[in-house]
């Protein structure tokens, strides 16, 4: 089975309650011996997967030095949409899509996965250059909703723009100079959601292709939030509008 590593008690007990067909085996912290360790070796024991006792020294190798919290698995690459045409098609009348215009850290993928999953989205879409992709980091900070959430990366993300309005749903760009602010916009029916990088935020291509550009306004002292608290937000909004 050709597959990645991916560690953590999250993103493995759900894997093991999802998708464990596609765990070849676990390996665990031979001298870990709590609750939480004792309730993944029964859902593992449950599900017929295969636990493997290993030093811990041998973990660390494993996971590269990351915190791996005592456990690691070996799984195969799931099936997910290979083209945004499979989502856009697939999903119903009212679609919820976040793009990420170059996100490259680890930590704020793997959140914004969590606040895509909560939210109900769809998809997440991103540039194939220019963007983290879903690393074992990743997956560990989603804590399961890298199992649920397709994550799409695109060559031309301008392109994809295009082909999402084809499909009659609404681009709207997060941007701290817009005028507009987020609650005065409507942003219920299939929208997408697209937020810039850390830092940098939109490129100029991405901004010309939303078909509205909002901000959130802010009340404290700091001058912007990090992506996936951004993500969130809009996110819920048109939740909210929706409800």
């Amino acid at each position: 089975m050709a597959g990645i590593l991916i560690y953590g008690f999250h993103a493995i007990t759900s894997r093991l309650r999802n998708h464990a067909s596609s765990i070849e085996e676990v390996y665990v912290d031979a001298t870990r011996q709590d609750p939480r360790m004792r309730d993944l070796l029964e859902t593992a024991k449950q599900q017929n997967v295969r636990v493997i006792p290993i030093d811990a020294r041998r973990l660390d190798g494993m996971a590269g030095g990351a915190r791996h919290q005592g456990v690691a698995a070996k799984v195969a690459i799931l099936a997910a949409p290979r083209h945004i045409d499979d989502v856009l098609e697939g999903a119903g009348e009212e679609l919820l899509l976040l793009v990420l215009d170059g996100v490259q850290d680890p930590h704020n993928l793997g959140a914004c996965l969590r606040v895509a999953d909560a939210m109900g989205a769809n998809a997440i879409i991103a540039p194939r250059d220019r963007a983290v992709g879903l690393t074992p980091t990743v997956i560990k900070v989603a804590c399961g909703a890298a199992e649920t959430v397709p994550y799409l990366t695109v060559v031309n993300l301008a392109r994809t723009l295009r082909e999402i309005q084809d499909y009659h749903v609404r681009i709207i760009g997060a941007d701290s100079e817009a005028e507009k602010e987020i609650t005065t916009v409507d942003a219920r029916g299939s929208v997408a959601w697209v937020l810039g990088a850390e830092g940098d935020g939109m490129r100029r291509l991405t901004r010309e292709h939303c078909d509205e550009l909002v901000k959130i306004p802010m009340f404290g002292t700091v001058a912007s939030m990090n992506v996936s608290v951004t993500a969130g937000i809009c996110l819920y909004e048109t939740r909210r509008q929706r409800s």
